[in-house]
């Protein structure tokens, strides 16, 4: 039975995007920095691509990595990452890379500007939030962030506690006016 190619479901990355929602298609998250949201207020965030060897992408795609010590600093208009760990892929041979080389994200100069004069301020600093894939490709998602005080910190954990205790309380007088 011949099928018009009009009616024949598509394949390939736009099918794909569409069902995602997302304009950037679908992220597929490797690593978080939960300790930053923490340690941090976040002012600001950015994406940047990131620079990387053919080895580090092969041990990022095994999801062992981590970014609790990491941070960013520019130097000479340029953005780099410092202290992820990237572990050495366990297949690689002499073209290995080391697991806490620097390595170089990709912003626009506006954003390194706007960064670079921002972090100069006291307090604030530049700290990664996740690294993941989007379309294929190596992305970091980076903030502009403000270091909190240990009262902050309290203070956040507590609205935290408050929050979930009311959501409980909201979701169990639900249930009792469905059981009445």
């Amino acid at each position: 039975m011949y099928v018009p190619k009009e009616s024949q479901p598509r394949q390939g990355g736009g099918a794909a995007k569409a069902r995602d929602g997302e304009k950037g298609g679908k992220r597929k998250i490797v690593a978080q920095n939960k300790k930053a949201r923490h340690d941090y207020a976040v002012i600001d965030t950015y994406e940047a691509g990131l620079v990387l060897m053919g080895t580090e992408v092969k041990s990022l795609r095994e999801g062992r990595t981590s970014l609790t010590d990491g941070f960013v600093q520019i130097d000479g208009g340029e953005a780099w990452l410092h202290n992820a760990h990237i572990p050495e892929y366990h297949q690689g041979s002499w073209t290995n890379h080391s697991a806490r080389r620097k390595r170089k994200l990709l912003l626009h100069r506006e954003e390194i500007d706007k960064l670079e004069a921002k972090s100069q301020e006291t307090g604030h600093t530049i700290v990664p939030l996740a690294l993941y894939f989007k379309d294929g490709r190596a992305k970091a998602e980076i903030a502009l962030a403000r270091g909190k005080k240990e009262y902050d910190k309290r203070q956040t954990l507590r609205e935290k506690q408050d929050r979930r205790e009311s959501d409980r309380a909201i979701a169990a007088a639900k249930r009792r006016q469905r059981g009445v």
